[in-house]
């Protein structure tokens, strides 16, 4: 939701001078709305659907094995109750990467999303968590969600050195990083220790040593891209909630989801300058 606030922002002022969008987990949703330009959707979705059970609950995980509803989602809501603009998705020149986590090798694929629906799977594969969702084969692999294996992928995305290399992409020069948790959060192994114990991963050891180690490449990742932020390192712009998020990953509150989503507004709207001068946009 904050993302989502983040991105309307950007698209109501025109800034849509990039090159490239990665999105991870639920952010490969934003980013789907950003490259079909359809403002306010996310969090149209987010919202309208935050009490159906087809869309996130334990009556869906106990009914199809997804505590997000695949079917209903990536189909339902996807073609019909509140539809991607495939066409102008799929005429969008900027390209979309959805991060996803191999289980059988343990580490992140970056799938490039470049036609819907054919590639709407991609992005079920980016959010799909671990331990409460079927793994989503795509090109005859099985994923779960990206964020256990590369969560905030600035690195990959601006071709940095020793970073992993997408076959076809040469780099970016700048990227705008949009996180979701505020600079002092320091992640624990929480969420991923409740999955490691009950042992559901045990045939696929390399997505099992992801997920126990997880806790520690996201901490990494973020002192990283704050070093390179104090340093003023021109290849980054940061912009993160200023206050701890207290929404449940499930959470289903509209008034604490429509409260994250104008913080995401407010943060982009007080950043606008510094963002279109960042990107290089003219007005």
């Amino acid at each position: 939701m904050f993302t989502a606030g983040v991105l309307d922002v950007l698209m109501e002022h025109g800034l849509y001078d990039f090159g490239s969008v990665w999105g991870v987990s639920a952010g490969s949703i934003s980013a789907s709305s950003f490259k079909s330009r359809q403002i306010g959707r996310t969090a149209r979705i987010m919202l309208a659907f935050r009490d159906d059970r087809r869309f996130m609950s334990f009556w869906s995980l106990l009914t199809t094995g997804n505590i997000a509803g695949g079917e209903f989602m990536y189909e339902e809501v996807q073609n019909v109750l509140d539809p991607c603009d495939v066409e102008t998705f799929n005429r969008n020149p900027l390209r979309m990467f959805s991060v996803a986590s191999n289980v059988v090798f343990g580490t992140a694929d970056y799938l490039e999303c470049k036609s819907f629906p054919e590639d709407v799977a991609k992005v079920q594969a980016s959010a799909s968590m671990p331990g409460v969702s079927q793994m989503v084969e795509v090109g005859g692999h099985r994923y779960l969600d990206g964020g256990t294996t590369d969560s905030i992928p600035f690195e990959v995305a601006l071709g940095a050195d020793g970073a992993r290399k997408v076959e076809g992409y040469d780099g970016a020069q700048r990227a705008v990083v949009v996180l979701t948790r505020d600079r002092d959060y320091v992640k624990s192994l929480g969420n991923e220790g409740l999955v490691l114990r009950s042992h559901r991963y045990d045939a696929y050891p390399y997505f099992t040593h992801a997920l126990e180690t997880r806790y520690l490449r996201y901490n990494a990742q973020r002192d990283l891209l704050f070093a390179m932020e104090r340093e003023q390192d021109p290849r980054v712009l940061v912009i993160a909630p200023e206050d701890p998020v207290t929404v449940d990953v499930t959470g289903a509150d509209g008034g604490a989801l429509l409260s994250l989503y104008v913080k995401g507004r407010q943060q982009a709207e007080a950043r606008l300058e510094e963002i279109a001068a960042f990107i290089g946009h003219n007005a």
